[in-house]
């Protein structure tokens, strides 16, 4: 070394050979190809040394020192940075404070609750700037997701009855291809909103170090499928190691602090999925270890058993990704956004939406366009109609709640016999209940209620009349729980309005774990 070294450690991965010499640290990339990865041949490896620290060096300022050649002289004496025929590359590094890794500090005790916060914020920051749009995108479609896990399954094949069993890879795959299905919504949802980034890939507490500031290394480089897609996914690999270590009191910290500094609440729904995806990973890896004859015995034991608790972690999370489902219904006047804000909720959470509007001109035997305004409270708007439409909206609800299907109800839910009747269903199936109060300035009110009757794709005969006659007779929800009812000011941006019901909402139904 041409730095003093009192002692070498050595480390190995299943990719890498980690020499700790002295204040600094040199990672060799072991000649394997799994793959997904190929670092065969000494100019591949060069390459990706060259990349690590380009990929790093943001997160990690002043940690990655660049890529340092190692060579064999005449003598024999290999050396780093010396003269001689070059025999290897390696990530050339200042070496970290051990005690100040987050695994250790997580095992230890150790961990302030601030410091977790101060590095959600500084992974949600990092998120927000990192690349998204073409390219990145199809990481994190249901397609792209499915393909990772089918890929996961079939290399954990021979190590069924070594490391997991053959129960546990039945029981994962069967969960993971149902939740696929009822979630794609999600997952596209997801996409559009710009939640899909290309991100570090390997958050694990052994990969950051709190120091001030905090720092963030081993940023994947070789892949950089592997370094992209959607941010829970990023969000659930910390939430998993926490986990493992013994804290889900942290990990749970961790995500609650990154959902809110990232203003992301549909995170929360799919930590869950993610973090039964990245324990599969992490077995997946150590299992590997298992078929590399230069690891001893006692290490390739050490590994067996990491296998087996991290493929236990992934079955049980796999368990509760799910979301359960749930009863939402709108309340409010006329022309205060409920439909959009119904459509908003409904869409990326795969819920069944039923609009009174429409049901209402269904039952009269009317196209869902057809009609002209009348007096509020008379012919197709009567009581007895609207008695059955409400009805009609129950039942559909019902069916849906009957069959693990989440609906949302649009209508104005004025009474609160309209709402005890639906809070009663959802009691009856077992499901959370919340009623979504929208209001609105009435100029703003009054300016939509004319921009809908000019549009033709409007399926409400609501006019300004209905509005005024509404509202002699609505009664705000002031029976319900301050739990069940979620009031909003729709004059805001609709999806700022829809996550802010989502707030309300999601906590009560994911199943636990966070």
């Amino acid at each position: 070394y041409p730095h003093p070294v009192d002692g070498v450690r050595l480390i190995q991965t299943h990719i890498s050979f980690v020499f700790l010499a002295g204040e600094y640290v040199y990672k060799v990339k072991k000649p394997v190809d799994f793959g997904f990865l190929n670092f065969t041949t000494l100019r591949r490896r060069r390459y990706y040394c060259r990349r690590e620290v380009e990929l790093n060096t943001p997160l990690a300022p002043g940690v990655y020192l660049g890529v340092a050649r190692i060579a064999r002289g005449r003598d024999g004496t290999v050396r780093v940075g010396g003269p001689g025929r070059t025999v290897e590359y390696a990530v050339w590094m200042r070496r970290l404070p051990a005690d100040r890794f987050l695994d250790v500090l997580a095992r230890e005790g150790r961990v302030a609750p601030e410091e977790l916060d101060g590095l959600a914020e500084r992974l949600a920051a990092f998120h927000a700037a990192a690349p998204t749009g073409r390219g990145v995108d199809r990481h994190g479609r249901s397609r792209a997701v499915r393909a990772n896990w089918e890929e996961n399954f079939a290399q954990c094949e021979p190590y069924a009855g070594r490391t997991l069993t053959a129960e546990q890879l039945a029981a994962v795959r069967r969960q993971v291809r149902r939740f696929l299905t009822a979630a794609r919504p999600l997952l596209e949802a997801r996409v559009r909103e710009g939640r899909v980034r290309e991100y570090h890939g390997d958050l694990r507490g052994d990969c950051i170090c709190l120091t001030d500031p905090p720092v963030i290394i081993d940023r994947i480089e070789f892949n950089r499928r592997f370094r992209c897609g959607d941010v829970a996914s990023e969000v659930a690999f910390l939430a998993m190691d926490l986990e493992y270590q013994g804290r889900p009191d942290l990990a749970r910290r961790f995500v609650e602090r990154y959902a809110r500094a990232a203003d992301d609440p549909l995170c929360l729904l799919l930590v869950d999925f993610y973090r039964s995806y990245r324990a599969w990973v992490r077995g997946k890896v150590e299992s590997f270890t298992l078929d590399e004859p230069e690891v001893e015995p006692d290490a390739r034991a050490a590994a067996g058993e990491r296998a087996r608790r991290y493929f236990d972690l992934a079955v049980r999370s796999a368990e509760r990704a799910l979301p359960r489902p749930f009863l939402l219904v709108t309340c409010g006047l006329v022309g205060t956004g409920k439909s959009t804000l119904a459509a908003a909720v409904a869409e990326p959470l795969g819920a069944l939406l039923v609009r009174s509007d429409v049901v209402r001109k269904e039952l009269a035997g009317l196209p869902p366009r057809a009609g002209e305004p009348v007096p509020w409270g008379r012919g197709l708007y009567g009581p007895e109609l609207t008695e059955r439409t409400y009805a009609q909206m129950l039942a559909r609800a019902g069916a849906a709640l009957a069959a693990g299907r989440p609906a949302v109800l649009d209508a104005t839910f004025s009474q609160p016999d309209q709402r005890a009747a639906a809070r009663a269903l959802a009691a009856r199936h077992g499901v959370p209940f919340l009623c979504v109060h929208a209001t609105l300035a009435e100029a703003e009110v009054r300016r939509r209620l004319e921009a809908r009757a000019a549009d033709p794709a409007n399926v409400s005969d609501a006019r300004w009349e209905t509005y005024l006659a509404q509202r002699e007779r609505f009664r705000p929800p002031v029976e319900l729980a301050p739990q069940e009812v979620v009031t909003v000011d729709t004059g805001r941006p609709v999806r700022e309005v829809r996550d802010a019901v989502l707030w309300a909402l999601v906590p009560r139904i994911t199943q636990g774990g966070r």
